[in-house]
């Protein structure tokens, strides 16, 4: 047996464990995306050079918008479609979802004379087209880029148009409209699984038949629809109220192959948010949990043309979803604790978000500070 070397003290670390821990979590979290963040590096220093140019900023805005706003809603609205059809060719479900984008978006800009978004940015707050940029409104689409590559589900509603109201009053409705619409959601698929789910268990029993996959991308593609109607002034919310022709090819064409590179990447990483759900991979459930989504949606467009956060809908309706399947089974406590765990997070998440937005608006805007200090000192 060979000896040990005297006079040799073992070493001791000098960091506590949990320091040299959290070390190394960060330092392999920052390897894995070292590409990323110095993408979000350069893509802030791009916007801090650019955003005094109005007619480029606008332009850049829109672009990073465009991809970072549909990228951490496609959870809402192609997530249970992606995810239930990962047997299919990408290319058949950008198509697919690419010409319903261009047929909604043709229309909204034809019958409303070069506006894209349905009227949404119609409403007091955002109806003005932005002659001048500041660094924050650049940063925040980048800001929400990099919370959808760490998986954090916010309102792009909330994070990408507050920083453009220009009073406080435009954010205390959507707010409102919100959470009716997330109390809404919670509600209703809560009463659904808690009545039906014997029902809904036994449709998806056995292999589904063809008919649930054609089902499936037709209610998909009218949920589809239905979003892109209400939160495509997300996007939109850069570029001048009224588009012109080629502004509205490039509009379009942009946003349609951003879709392209999502769908070959079968979204972003965001999408774990659906995968981690009950039963979500098969086609008969994320076809049910697409009508629900979509009826509720299409009713809050038609109420009035008020933004609001798709986000925290989706997210109430999977809340009341996941909650009434545990209750009508009688779960253990254990399964009802990881369900709600599931909830706390999701709406930690959105929360963040908002908070995150109202940060923005309030730096940004002169007019929303000035209010908040009369609110608080009067």
């Amino acid at each position: 047996m060979a000896k040990s070397k005297k006079g040799k003290k073992p070493v001791v670390p000098t960091q506590p464990y949990k320091f040299r821990k959290r070390y190394a979590l960060s330092d392999v979290v920052f390897q894995k995306e070292k590409k990323f963040l110095y993408f979000i590096a350069f893509s802030l220093i791009l916007a801090g050079i650019i955003y005094p140019y109005a007619s480029i900023a606008m332009w850049v805005g829109f672009a990073f918008a465009g991809y970072s706003a549909i990228a951490n809603d496609s959870i809402q609205t192609l997530g249970t479609f992606i995810v239930s059809n990962e047997n299919k060719k990408w290319y058949w479900q950008w198509l697919f979802m690419g010409l319903i984008f261009l047929g909604t978006v043709f229309y909204s800009w034809y019958m409303f004379n070069g506006d894209v978004t349905y009227q949404r940015l119609a409403s007091k707050g955002f109806d003005q087209t932005p002659d001048s940029f500041v660094f924050l409104q650049l940063a925040a689409p980048i800001i929400l880029l990099l919370m959808t590559r760490f998986r954090i589900p916010v309102s792009t509603t909330f994070m990408l148009l507050s920083v453009f109201t220009i009073n406080s009053g435009a954010i205390v409705s959507m707010v409102s409209k919100s959470l009716m619409g997330y109390v809404a959601a919670f509600g209703v698929a809560l009463i659904i699984y808690i009545l039906l789910s014997k029902l809904l268990k036994k449709l998806v029993k056995g292999e589904a038949h063809g008919a649930w996959i054609w089902a499936q991308w037709i209610i998909s593609g009218f949920l589809w629809h239905t979003w892109l109607s209400q939160d495509l002034a997300n996007v939109a919310v850069y570029l001048p109220r009224q588009l012109q022709v080629t502004e509205f090819i490039a509009f379009a064409g942009f946003i349609f192959l951003g879709l392209g590179f999502m769908f070959y990447k079968r979204g972003e990483k965001i999408q774990n948010i659906i995968n981690e759900k009950s039963d979500v991979r098969d086609v008969r459930s994320a076809t049910i949990i697409d009508l629900v989504y979509s009826v509720i949606l299409y009713y809050f467009k038609e109420v009035n043309n008020i933004p609001m956060s798709t986000t925290w809908v989706f997210v109430g309706l999977l809340a009341g979803r996941e909650l009434g399947i545990r209750l009508r089974a009688q779960d253990s406590g254990e399964k009802f604790s990881k369900t709600f765990r599931l909830i706390g997070k999701d709406i930690l998440s959105v929360t963040i978000g908002l908070i995150v937005s109202v940060i923005l608006a309030i730096a940004i805007n002169p007019v929303i500070q000035e209010e908040l200090i009369n609110f608080l000192f009067e």
